[in-house]
C-alpha cells in the first residue's frame, strides 16, 4: 500500500482538485452523502487507505476509509491515475457487510 496516496487524497479535497463520476454522485445521493461530508471525510487526519487496486485495468485505484467530524465512517474508490483524483463510487459502509469498517466480513 502506498503511504503517498493519502497525502495525494488529502491534498486533492482540500484543494478542490477532484471530480466525480456519475455513478459516484448517483451513490452519494442514495446514501444522502453532503459534499461536504465527502470532503470532511477524505481531507480527516485518520484517513485510511484499505485496499490498493494498482493493477485495475482502468488505472491505478483504492478504497479508502475516512470519518466526518461527527464520526460517520464513509467508504471511498478513488481513481489516482489522472492529474486530479476520481471519485468512482462513495458510499456509507454497511456495518453487517464490514469488520470495523476495516474489513469485509466475508473475508
Amino acid at each position: 500500500m502506498q503511504p503517498n496516496h493519502v497525502r495525494r487524497v488529502r491534498r486533492a479535497f482540500e484543494t478542490g482538485t477532484y471530480r466525480l463520476t456519475h455513478h459516484a454522485e448517483t451513490e452519494r445521493e442514495d446514501d444522502a452523502i453532503t459534499i461536504e461530508e465527502l470532503e470532511d471525510a477524505l481531507c480527516s487526519p485518520d484517513l485510511e487507505l484499505l485496499e490498493d487496486y494498482p493493477e485495475d485495468p482502468r488505472g491505478t485505484s483504492a478504497l479508502f476509509l475516512g470519518f466526518t467530524h461527527t464520526g460517520a465512517p464513509i467508504h471511498a474508490v478513488l481513481g489516482l491515475t489522472r492529474p486530479e483524483v476520481v471519485v468512482v463510487t462513495v458510499y456509507r459502509p454497511d456495518p453487517m457487510l464490514w469488520y470495523n469498517w476495516r474489513r469485509r466480513i466475508w473475508e
